[in-house]
């Protein structure tokens, strides 16, 4: 199905009564002429209202997240779902939805002189810093980074440092002149909040960051990205511009040089304290509280002799609501025509939140030896805010459910190709393959399963608490993330093949007398980068749905790096640099060791010929 157009979406202003009826009505519509609507006329119903323009795109903590989830409690209530909580179906959580600098500042003190620094050109917070004021001794600590001893990797910007009650200086990114393997390791603890916590843990007081005239962005004061922790990280912290760094280093240094001492990542190249000068740091950060809501119902255990209210167990089925409003959160993969429109996230994610209502529907007369927890998250696309807030709440005295045995989830389900269907976290229990083999054999989907459950989105929140997870998943394609991600390009047939396979899992889950083992994972790549860590922006979508060997692409970015290299979607990538790609975990290690502006060879399949291209990465804002 090929996507009409890219059009701007403006939403016009909905008197409240007359939204609240449209919402109400909507679904059932398709009823007028026909006293019984198919699944697809109810899949549609659902899909069409959740991504109208009239709900701005559902970003968590706004009108439009409050409509929509006004909506799926008038159809849980209509379904028959009780509420989970006392006082209704909405749950809230509270994240940070923004921070400025309110005026951070710096005295530098040599010689008995005094310098004052301030301006956001200058000196500004980090998103995450503790606000407050210290001061002390400085101490240049290379590029901050601390491998941990479980990578088998020997690097340690620290190893010969005493920054105890000192100011750390470290710069940012990882070390330029690093190649291949040892890039890669080091790309992946170099992230602003990771050197941080590695500052904090030694008993720095304070980090200063500086963007080292080799990099990219080179001298630029860090920007403050969104971060949505409502807590600090435990340090104050700051960004300062390479002049900055210059004027502190002192006359008898060039940061150039330091910093070209640091990047060919020898780990015997020591930090050093920066003697003749001591600084006053103040960071003044103010974060701005909101408040989001998951959506959260139940449907109590009804088979004789099972437990009844806290004493169940349950079994939970979700999807998370929220989208991108009109993608001003730095996520929107929005084109330059295509600036402030609405994000109505069809696929994302109104096609789960579809799916998961239907599938109640169908179970809410079976008999159920569990009690079936319904949820609609929020706060997903934020960083999986909504249903981390829940699992934290599962080990309290007063946790709104009884033990959670399987938790099943649904994340972009409505653009199936090929009768491909691919089910993520397979590996985090034993139990799934049978289940899911017996829940398919009426259903015929042609299945991919993958055993990795360490995924962006919902379902790892209840990883973590070791309970086994399944997450649904049709693949990404070139409207994700974009204003064009519009109710019309669902397939509405294959997404009602979607919810039978479902309920199918669900149904078994409940009616099983032993609850499932949870079986642990290991995680195929290290964790403790960000996205700052990955620089290289390729343009590249993955295909993640698809079981092949190298990196199917689903798309590429209009304008990327990709595109212009003559990538397109249905290409296979097989070797990226030095890199045979026989995965996405393949894909992601190599983009850890390009650089910035460097052409990369590329070789890849399409047509089934073996083809090569040049691709020349991008830097990241």
């Amino acid at each position: 199905m090929h996507p009409r157009p890219p059009r701007r979406h403006r939403s016009r202003p909905l008197p409240m009564l007359l939204g609240l009826a449209l919402l109400a009505t909507a679904v059932t519509s398709t009823a007028a002429t026909n006293e019984s609507p198919t699944a697809g006329d109810l899949l549609r119903g659902h899909v069409e209202v959740l991504a109208a323009d009239a709900m701005e795109g559902r970003l968590t903590g706004t009108e439009g997240e409050r409509k929509a989830a006004e909506y799926l409690s008038k159809q849980l209530a209509d379904l028959g779902v009780k509420p989970l909580r006392q006082d209704g179906y909405l749950s809230p959580f509270e994240f940070t939805s923004g921070s400025r600098d309110t005026g951070s500042a710096l005295i530098a003190r040599r010689d008995g002189e005094d310098r004052s620094f301030v301006g956001a050109d200058v000196v500004q917070a980090l998103s995450f810093s503790d606000s407050g004021t210290v001061s002390g001794e400085l101490v240049f600590a290379g590029y901050g980074i601390r491998v941990p001893d479980s990578a088998d990797f020997g690097y340690d910007s620290y190893a010969t440092l005493d920054v105890e009650d000192k100011i750390v200086v470290v710069l940012r990114y990882f070390p330029e002149d690093a190649e291949g393997e040892a890039r890669a390791t080091l790309a992946r603890y170099s992230g602003p909040r990771f050197k941080a916590m590695t500052a904090r843990q030694l008993g720095a007081k304070a980090l200063l960051m500086v963007t080292g005239p080799r990099s990219p962005n080179a001298g630029e004061v860090m920007p403050m990205t969104f971060d949505t922790a409502i807590a600090g990280s435990g340090i104050v912290a700051a960004s300062v511009s390479g002049a900055l760094a210059q004027e502190l280093l002192g006359a008898d240094r060039s940061l150039e040089e330091v910093q070209r001492g640091f990047d060919d990542a020898n780990p015997h190249v020591a930090g050093f304290a920066i003697d003749g000068v001591e600084i006053e740091l103040t960071v003044r950060l103010e974060r701005e509280k909101s408040s989001g809501h998951n959506v959260l119902g139940v449907l109590p255990a009804n088979a004789t002799g099972s437990a009844v209210g806290s004493a169940a167990e349950s079994v939970v089925v979700g999807a998370h609501f929220d989208h991108l409003g009109r993608g001003d959160g730095g996520n929107s993969l929005a084109r330059a025509d295509e600036t402030d429109a609405v994000h109505n996230g069809a696929d994302d994610n109104a096609s789960g939140t579809a799916a998961v209502l239907e599938i109640v529907r169908a179970l809410r007369d079976q008999e159920r030896r569990r009690d079936l927890v319904v949820a609609f998250w929020s706060g997903e696309e934020l960083g999986l805010l909504g249903a981390s807030a829940f699992v934290d709440r599962l080990d309290d005295e007063d946790a709104p459910v009884g033990p959670v045995t399987a938790y099943v989830n649904f994340d972009m389900v409505g653009r199936a190709r090929d009768n491909r269907l691919s089910v993520q976290a397979v590996g985090s229990s034993d139990a799934w393959p049978g289940l899911l083999e017996k829940a398919n054999l009426l259903v015929g989907w042609d299945l991919q399963l993958q055993e990795d459950p360490y995924l962006p989105t919902d379902s790892a929140a209840f990883h973590r608490a070791e309970i086994p997870t399944l997450n649904f998943f049709t693949g990404a394609h070139e409207d994700y993330h974009r204003p064009t991600d519009d109710a019309h390009l669902i397939d509405y047939g294959e997404l009602g093949r979607v919810v039978e396979i479902g309920e199918r899992v669900v149904r078994g889950l409940l009616g099983e007398e032993e609850r499932i083992a949870f079986t642990p994972v290991a995680p195929k790549r290290q964790q403790g980068g960000d996205r700052d860590s990955v620089r290289a922006f390729t343009g590249t979508i993955p295909d993640y749905a698809t079981e092949v060997s190298g990196l199917l692409l689903s798309g590429v970015i209009a304008g990327g790096p990709a595109e212009e290299a003559g990538l397109r979607g249905g290409d296979v990538i097989v070797k990226f640099g030095a890199q045979t790609i026989a995965n996405i975990y393949d894909y992601t290690y190599a983009l850890d060791a390009v650089k910035i502006d460097q052409p990369v060879e590329v070789e890849y399949v399409r047509d089934g010929e073996r083809r090569s291209t040049t691709l020349t990465p991008r830097a990241r804002n």
